[in-house]
Parts: structure tokens; C-alpha cells; sequence
């Protein structure tokens, strides 16, 4: 098989959750215990920085990678999902992976998979994990896929825990309450591992602090230090607190033996897009009109975009967007003014919401119109916006990835 081919496979032959759903979720550490077990246990084979929670991991973790890598350290990166390129959510040093050891990967356990029923995140993240030992990385900044006690990443032990903050996501799996998806996130903080949180509150806090207790963890909360602001060219308002629990994440690392100097965290944070190619984060497409694409698709992500829109300059806005059909869309439009123009289309994913689902949806009175492909919205969009205007894109991860 040629590239196209293995990654067509992966996608046909393993269940995969950002396309089928719940469905696809595995409840347990079996399958990725197994296939560990079969490829010589590579995660014991380098040292580790595990990331969680419902918003900001993405742009956490790619902080981090890109000011580790700076320092000195050869760097792996695993992220989830990836926009165009399966080999996005396997980096070191910011490269992807080649094409050749994915095919070998399929080629030597593609049976011992198929035998396993293993799903395509337990593949990715063991593939993830083959490609770092074998190139001897030094550290690995390590993405959950979704929650953290059952995530196949958890199979981990690393030097250093994050969970970035906590909001209602994910809740037929992970729990209906605050409390409950803390509880789920907090399972990646293992015995005697420092834990860095990002974004606390008084509904979650103890579910945190009692989890480090069990578990004889530092515990830090990155909302209880002041640091320096540093600029980067990841510029929503809200990495604002991504770069703050970053930096507390730093100061932790540097008490265990990592030498990170300054001139690295200036240098990481100012370069994190062309280090780590981390994309989609409040990206500017084009100027004049000016184009935005942003992949927040959950009420904790969204209020923060919804801070962004107030504060940026435009005359009219213009919404391109899509859905999956998991998602609650009125919630999700309540973040976005009634009085914007709507281009609304379906993502080319078998989660997508479809058209004419989605007219039952949007009230008669607004200004919205729909397209059979987020190309044709988006075309529609720049055909009908002014230079002052301001074309939003997001909705759906897919929908930014169709675009970018």
C-alpha cells in the first residue's frame, strides 16, 4: 500500500471517534495496553508531558513543544484530531513524521490491530509513541484524546501533568457536571507526578486537590502566580491563559532538572506557529475583508470567541459555519449576534449535520442562507462581504480544515 492507501485503510478499517462518534470511544486501557505490550512498550522509552482538559490543550501543548524544543531538547509532539495531514498528530521537532513509517507501522501490525477491534485514536497514539522511541526524543508533549482516566495516552507515566480547565463537553461520556468531568480529566495525575491546573473554581477545586492527595502529588495552580506577558503569534485573547498555565508549567519543570532559558520562552512563544505548525487557533486567513478561522465548537471555547468578536474591528460579520450532529447548534448560536449573516453548510465528515436538519433549527428571522459544501458558504461569503467586513469560520474543526 501507498500512503493514500494505509491512511484509507485506517480510516475504513478503526472505528474513528471525530467521525462516528460515541461509538467509536473505547472505555478502557486494554486495547492500548496490547498493543504496547506487542510493539516492545515504547512509552517507557522517553520521558513524558501529559496534557488534558476541554479547551487549550491544542495550543498548550504546542507551547510547550515549541519552548522544549528551543531549550535545546529533542521534542515530540501528539495532538488530536489533525486538519489535513493524518502525520499532524505525529511531530518531532515540529517535522511530521514521514510517509514511509506510517505504511511500514499498517504494514508489520495491521493484523495484530484488526485482531485487536483496536480503534484509530489507540492506533495513532501508538503510533505516536513507536515513532518517538525510535527517534530517541528526548521529552514527548503528550495530548489526551478526550477525558483523561480512560484515554488511551493515560497509559503513560510522565514527568509532569496538565489540565488546562474544565467545561461541559464530551457529557455522554464523561459525565452530566463539573465535578464529574474533573474527576475524568483528573485520572492522567499519577502517584508522586506534579500537576499543573490551568483554570479552576470553587465547583471543581477540591475534586483537584483530593486526587493530588490520593495520589501524593504536587499540586499548582497556574491562577495562583503572576508572570511576565509574553507575546506570541498565537494572538486570541484567549492564550492569554494558555501561556499562563504554560509558564507555571515551566517553572515546575525547571525545579525537576529541565533547563529552559529565557531567551527560549521568549523565543518559543513569539514562534510556536512555524515551530510546531499548530494551525486554526484565531488564524487570520486574509486582510481586507478580513477572514478568520477558528476551530472552538464547545460553550467554554465559544465564550471566548465571543470576547474576541467584541473587541475586533469590523462593519459587518458574516458567520461561516457547520456542525457535527452531536452538538446542541442553538447553544453554540448563542454565542454568535442574531444579526450577523449566516452561511451555513455541513462539514464532508459522517458526523455532519445535515442541510436540512439544520433549517429546522435557525429561527425564520435570520439573516442565513445554506450551502450544499462549506467551499460554496465560503465562496458566498467573500462575494457578499465589503472590505471592512469580517469572515468568521469555524463551528466544527472539520469546517476550519476544509478551509485551511
Amino acid at each position: 500500500m501507498n500512503y493514500k492507501q494505509t491512511v484509507d485503510w485506517l480510516y475504513e478499517k478503526l472505528p474513528m471517534f471525530q467521525r462516528a462518534g460515541v461509538s467509536a470511544y473505547k472505555k478502557d486501557l486494554g486495547n492500548i495496553t496490547a498493543l504496547m505490550y506487542h510493539l516492545g512498550n515504547p512509552h517507557t522509552q522517553f520521558k513524558s508531558i501529559h496534557v488534558a482538559g476541554t479547551n487549550g490543550k491544542g495550543s498548550t501543548s504546542h507551547l510547550l513543544a515549541s519552548v522544549l524544543q528551543d531549550s535545546g531538547y529533542k521534542t515530540g509532539l501528539t495532538t488530536s484530531p489533525h486538519l489535513k495531514d493524518f502525520r499532524e498528530r505525529i511531530r518531532v521537532n515540529g517535522k511530521i513524521c514521514p510517509e514511509e513509517f506510517i505504511i511500514e507501522f499498517v504494514r508489520k501490525n495491521g493484523e495484530f490491530i484488526e485482531s485487536l477491534k483496536a480503534s484509530f485514536f489507540e492506533v495513532s497514539i501508538a503510533m505516536a509513541f513507536e515513532y518517538f522511541a525510535k527517534e530517541k526524543v528526548d521529552i514527548a508533549v503528550i495530548e489526551t484524546g478526550l477525558g483523561g482516566r480512560l484515554d488511551s495516552t493515560n497509559i503513560i507515566t510522565p514527568v509532569l501533568s496538565v489540565i488546562t480547565n474544565i467545561g461541559l463537553d464530551h457529557m455522554s461520556i464523561l459525565g452530566d457536571t463539573l465535578p464529574e468531568i474533573a474527576l475524568e480529566k483528573a485520572g492522567i495525575i499519577k502517584p508522586n507526578i506534579p500537576v499543573v491546573i490551568g483554570e479552576s473554581n470553587t465547583e471543581i477545586h477540591s475534586v483537584f486537590v483530593q486526587k493530588a492527595k490520593e495520589t501524593g502529588s504536587e499540586i499548582v495552580f497556574a491562577e495562583d502566580f503572576n508572570h511576565p506577558e509574553y507575546e506570541s503569534d498565537l494572538i486570541g485573547i484567549y492564550q492569554k491563559k494558555n501561556k499562563k498555565t504554560v509558564l507555571t508549567a515551566i517553572d515546575v519543570l525547571r525545579k525537576s532538572g529541565f533547563e529552559i532559558p529565557e531567551k527560549s520562552i521568549l523565543k518559543g512563544f513569539l514562534q510556536v506557529i512555524s515551530t510546531t505548525g499548530l494551525r486554526g487557533r484565531w488564524e487570520i486567513l486574509q486582510k481586507n475583508p478580513l477572514i478568520v478561522a477558528d476551530t472552538a465548537h464547545n460553550p467554554h471555547g465559544l465564550v471566548e470567541i465571543k470576547k474576541q468578536l467584541e473587541i475586533t474591528d469590523y462593519e459587518n460579520l458574516h458567520l461561516v459555519l457547520g456542525f457535527v450532529n452531536d452538538k446542541d447548534v442553538l447553544s453554540i448560536l448563542n454565542f454568535f449576534p442574531s444579526t450577523a449573516h449566516y452561511y451555513f453548510s455541513a462539514p464532508d465528515v459522517p458526523r455532519k449535520l445535515l442541510i436540512e436538519e439544520l433549517k429546522k433549527i435557525i429561527p425564520e428571522s435570520w439573516k442565513a442562507n445554506y450551502y450544499r459544501t462549506v467551499k460554496e458558504a465560503l465562496i458566498a461569503a467573500k462575494t457578499s462581504a465589503q472590505s471592512q467586513d469580517l469572515i468568521y469560520i469555524g463551528g466544527s474543526t472539520f469546517v476550519v480544515a476544509e478551509v485551511i
